[in-house]
């Protein structure tokens, strides 16, 4: 096996790259980790807590956003529209649609981690890639008719959570499920993307605590460079992977995404299954 920060490195880049693009994180963390021989409850719960420095790099990217959900009055200009999604408003979206997702994961958890597996990972890009290539052939019929995150609608916000329900599957993708949830309810491929990243702040954050909190045990202060190492890494590409997809996502349908999880679904099955 490599070296902690040869792990922490890889599996850092891996999740910062993957983290925001519809191709599952988790599921490259899953295929990348069993490559490395990296396998194990320690490490199904390193995979998940490194994505703090992806959360970080939303952050730092979106801060005004966020400043405008704690302080709307300095953070947020008069809308002469829809109300800004700030405050206590901004708040309860991103509450309706962490609900869903939080719930049922927290019931299922145990069989959550028992999904952490190639075969498991080879089977949820297949059914993702193809929802996509189904969602993308009916919203051509059906235009968007919400653009901005000022647009963002209870019904809206609720719809895209329950869609998360199905990134608890791993290897399905979060954003994935985020972006076609939103794509399906009438939002622009570029609302429902950036959306995305904000939204998994408070379900990432929730997620990692969690399971931290449950498996804390298994790891010791050696354990600290490797977790530094991957989260810092994390950061560092989740950052380049975000600024560089909103600049494409106004020119990129999601089919690419899910021709090449369609390519990959079938090696992780055969080679690593």
């Amino acid at each position: 096996m490599e070296s902690w920060f040869e792990i922490g490195f890889i599996l850092g880049a891996v999740q910062g790259l993957t983290e925001f693009l519809p191709v599952s994180s988790t599921g490259h963390l899953i295929i990348v980790g069993d490559l490395l021989g990296f396998v194990g409850p320690k490490a199904s719960t390193f995979e998940v807590a490194i994505q703090l420095g992806s959360i970080l790099a939303v952050v730092v990217l979106y801060w005004r956003r966020f400043m405008g959900l704690l302080f709307p009055a300095r953070f947020t200009a008069p809308a002469a529209g829809p109300r800004p999604f700030a405050g206590l408003r901004g708040i309860g979206l991103l509450f309706l649609t962490t609900l869903p997702p939080s719930i049922l994961g927290l019931l299922l958890h145990a069989h959550i981690k028992a999904l952490f597996t190639p075969a498991s990972v080879a089977a949820a890009l297949t059914v993702g890639a193809l929802l996509m290539l189904l969602v993308e052939h009916r919203c051509k019929k059906h235009p968007a008719v919400l653009f901005t995150l000022d647009e963002m609608t209870p019904k809206l916000a609720l719809g895209i959570g329950c869609c998360q329900c199905l990134a608890l599957w791993p290897g399905f993708s979060r954003s994935a499920s985020t972006i076609m949830g939103g794509m399906l309810l009438g939002a622009k491929r570029g609302l429902a993307a950036e959306y995305s990243f904000i939204a998994a702040v408070p379900l990432m954050v929730a997620a990692t605590g969690y399971d931290l909190l449950k498996t804390w045990t298994l790891f010791s202060s050696a354990d600290l460079p490797l977790f530094a190492t991957g989260m810092v890494f994390s950061f560092l590409f989740a950052f380049a992977a975000i600024k560089t997809f909103i600049a494409l996502v106004g020119r990129l349908t999601l089919r690419p995404f899910a021709y090449y999880r369609l390519a990959l679904a079938p090696l992780v099955y055969l080679f690593l299954s």
